[in-house]
């Protein structure tokens, strides 16, 4: 049985390794990137709003309790930070490495999905009319009802783009996604009733919600808005987490598959297996001697 420990495997000595055979996968995830920037740049739906569908859209024009700039840093540089952390506790590149890679993967594909969605749909704002009517001067067409709106552009742009809360997917994505994985770092669920352990993974979680909270109570968004960003981020979340690592109630949910593969064909290298099924196999009591 190989003598292996958490801590032998660093970015140092491992981590180019890891980066190329995952090359492809970060290729995709720049464009993804481009993706997400072309879909903010290009003009949304501008859906038809009647006369009589302004009593819906009259709430007043504020300013973001959480900035647009705050989203990346919560969704993206907040569980970045705690996996950083981890990751110099145990000095383990592959747990490392496809954090960053899922976190990665699980903000983007939301943010793409929801852009995209934003501006198929290009649902109004509940402050639609202060940002198409900024002097309060209502101007329809006498034959549609549609708005004649004289506002500025840009604003009138972003007030096509209430459904979904993009700032409630992010959000969820990011902290979703942190949440999964502090569950399985910290073994939840190991049937030992340590419930107290629960709340540091509600703790993002929480987070994420009052974020979304703050987008209804800016009146940039209709609560329909920011639930269904929600449940985009966190299904997207656990989706790219279980990608990458096994449900935090498994035996060996407190660390990636990559991991555990590595340990089996280290063991059938030293082993002198020639049973290739073997390497695919996780070697759960390796992983309880050695933690």
């Amino acid at each position: 049985m190989a003598d292996i420990q958490l801590g032998t495997h660093t970015i140092k000595s491992y981590g180019i390794k890891v980066a190329r055979f995952h090359m492809y996968d970060w290729i995709i995830l720049l464009l993804l990137g481009v993706i997400e920037i072309i879909l903010n740049v290009i003009d949304p739906f501008y859906r038809f709003v009647g006369k009589d569908m302004m009593i819906d859209l009259k709430y007043p024009l504020k300013s973001n309790t959480v900035p647009f700039w705050a989203v990346p840093v919560i969704g993206i540089v907040l569980p970045c930070a705690v996996i950083i952390g981890i990751y110099f506790k145990r000095r383990d590149v592959y747990d490392f490495h496809h954090a960053i890679l899922g976190l990665l993967y699980s903000v983007l594909v939301t943010g793409v999905i929801t852009d995209a969605i934003k501006d198929a749909v290009g649902r109004p704002r509940p402050d639609f009319f202060w940002r198409c009517f900024p002097d309060g001067q209502e101007v329809y067409d006498n034959v549609t009802t549609n708005v004649i709106c004289h506002g500025e552009k840009s604003v009138i742009k972003e007030g096509h783009k209430s459904f979904p809360s993009g700032h409630s997917s992010w959000s969820f994505a990011g902290l979703g996604f942190l949440a999964w994985y502090l569950s399985g770092k910290i073994q939840v669920f190991d049937r030992r009733g340590h419930i107290a352990k629960l709340c540091i993974v509600f703790l993002p979680l929480l987070g994420a919600s009052l974020v979304a909270i703050s987008r209804v109570d800016d009146y940039w968004h209709h609560w329909q808005d920011v639930f269904a960003g929600g449940i985009l981020g966190f299904i997207v979340a656990s989706v790219c987490y279980l990608q990458f690592f096994p449900p935090p109630y498994d035996v060996d949910g407190w660390g990636p598959f990559a991991y555990f593969r590595m340990l089996a064909e280290t063991r059938n290298t030293v082993q002198g297996s020639t049973n290739t099924n073997s390497l695919t196999s996780r070697p759960s009591e390796i992983e309880t001697v050695y933690v």
